[in-house]
């Protein structure tokens, strides 16, 4: 188990059963891990991408984000955007709408040159479950609260979860 701030998980945290995960339990800065669990991204029954090799960020008080790998991501339904944003830890970021509907904006990112850090995710993308259908394992994945962060939230894990107003200091 990681510590919240050094500590064990806060008191208003919820307790995980078996086979879940507590975000409280996750560090900060964040870490990389990697995933054998089946992933798959679909979109109006076709699938973007599908992956057993996927590589999932865990960060205190978020839902992990999976990253899937290039080779696994059929890049002919994506357009990259002009978009980008800066994360402390990852870097720079690219954003990727559906190539046949750029205009409705992005549904996934990517790190061309990450930080050291994060250097494994270089080459390999994520999306946001709220505007595109996300799978772990057969469960379709919900999104996490917000619309900032693309968090991937599951029946194995448990919160609180930031994104929810009142929840930015976390």
């Amino acid at each position: 188990m990681w510590k919240y701030n050094g500590a064990e998980r806060p008191p208003f945290a919820d307790e995980p059963g078996p086979g879940q995960e507590s975000v409280w339990d996750y560090p900060r800065p964040p870490i990389l891990v990697t995933c054998s669990q089946e992933i798959e991204v679909l979109h109006q029954g076709v699938s973007l991408a599908r992956t057993v090799a996927a590589l999932r960020v865990l960060e205190t008080a978020s839902p992990p984000t999976y990253y899937l790998p290039a080779k696994d991501v059929d890049w002919t339904l994506l357009s990259r955007t002009q978009d980008s944003s800066f994360c402390e830890w990852k870097g720079v970021a690219t954003y990727w709408a559906l190539a046949e509907n750029p205009a409705a904006g992005p549904v996934g990112w990517s790190y061309e040159s990450p930080s050291e850090r994060f250097a494994q995710i270089d080459g390999y993308v994520s999306f946001y479950p709220g505007r595109i259908a996300c799978y772990v394992d057969g469960e379709r994945v919900a999104a996490q609260p917000g619309g900032f962060y693309g968090g991937w939230v599951t029946s194995t894990i448990v919160g609180p979860i930031k994104g929810k107003p009142g929840t930015g200091h976390w």
